[in-house]
């Protein structure tokens, strides 16, 4: 089986192919501010995108004849965890911004079904989208009835990571009481009880830790004061909560080893405050995922590209291994996991769902 894997960043446009589980071609195109400046809009990109990414297939010298596409999850409706076969509705869904949300992993759903749709018999998925929801009743509720809760996270990698850690020690994603906490441009924290994740944070846009370029949890007053003082547009707000946020806004750059190299040569007092701040609420928002499980915690799990600093990590563990053993998977596993999602549905081991 042929699989094409394709898995769009803000500036970066990650592209692979598989057969059956072994990758022949795995591909990071970069895209330049200069390039990315002539669209108003993420999903104007999508035919630039598109092209770049059928000549990097053709400068490899593999033709266009795929079992399957699979594209990172979009921002779509919430969805329980799983492969979905992609379908007019979910296409709609994508354009229409029904999650209120604009982000380059919409351009996943909407290439691949459009690559698919070229190539007979080729067939299109998503699986495991960032709004994959799972939550209990609990999670769901606010302080307010104006709003409930709702989660946006790193849920590809994170069930990646926690049935890769299963397998590691013999056991079974599904029998396992885990915390996994992806570190990266934003930051999701979830409880994963016995195969479902029964609580995530809205790691997008104003939950949770602050991260490299999100605001994560803000004064709720203080933020409506800021709305109404006429100093700033929406659209400026928004970017205050997401991009222009967190480590960017405090230090102008989301750059974690270059901030590193700020305090060990220069000893920056100033950037160690607030990356340490940084670490203080990730440790405190993993820890409060402990009383979701009532202590009954197996592991915790730490991934993502920032898992890759020792800086980082150690100074986790030491807020946080009292409470279970903690393991570190640097980086992610984003595109084997949609590879093998798709493997999976080709070969009959696992249904795709219908996204109605």
């Amino acid at each position: 089986m042929l699989i094409l894997v394709i898995n769009p960043g803000s500036t970066s446009t990650k592209i692979a192919v598989y057969e059956d589980e072994k990758p022949i071609l795995l591909r990071t195109i970069n895209h330049s501010a200069e390039e990315l400046s002539q669209f108003d809009d993420v999903l104007e990109q999508q035919a630039f995108r598109k092209q770049v990414l059928l000549t990097e297939l053709q400068q490899a010298h593999l033709p266009m004849k795929f079992d399957a596409v699979i594209g990172r999850g979009g921002l779509v409706k919430p969805l329980e965890g799983g492969v979905y076969e992609i379908n007019q509705q979910m296409v709609i869904d994508t354009h229409s911004g029904i999650a209120m949300h604009n982000h380059a992993c919409n351009l996943g759903c909407l290439i691949a079904y459009e690559i698919a749709m070229e190539i007979p018999g080729c067939r299109a998925f998503i699986a495991d989208p960032g709004v994959v929801d799972e939550l209990n009743d609990y999670a769901r509720i606010s302080g307010s009835p104006l709003m409930n809760r709702i989660c946006i996270w790193h849920a590809l990698n994170q069930r990646a990571i926690a049935q890769r850690y299963a397998a590691e020690i013999g056991s079974r994603y599904e029998d396992l009481n885990l915390i996994v906490c992806h570190m990266g441009g934003g930051i999701s924290i979830a409880v994963h009880e016995h195969g479902r994740a029964v609580d995530a944070n809205n790691a997008l846009d104003g939950e949770g830790p602050f991260s490299p370029e999100r605001a994560g949890s803000l004064p709720a007053a203080d933020l409506i004061r800021l709305c109404f003082s006429g100093q700033y547009t929406e659209r400026q707000l928004l970017k205050r909560i997401a991009g222009k946020a967190g480590l960017n806004a405090h230090l102008g750059t989301n750059d974690v080893k270059e901030i590193i190299r700020r305090i060990e040569q220069d000893g920056d007092e100033h950037a160690r405050l607030i990356l340490d701040a940084m670490i203080y609420h990730v440790a405190k928002n993993i820890a409060a995922g402990s009383a979701v499980l009532c202590g009954n915690i197996d592991a915790i799990l730490l991934t993502g590209g920032l898992a890759r600093s020792e800086y980082i990590v150690s100074r986790l563990r030491q807020r946080i291994d009292f409470l279970a053993p903690v393991h570190c998977f640097p980086g992610e596993d984003e595109m084997g996991a949609l590879a093998l999602n798709a493997l999976n549905v080709l070969q009959g081991k696992r249904p795709a769902k219908v996204y109605e």
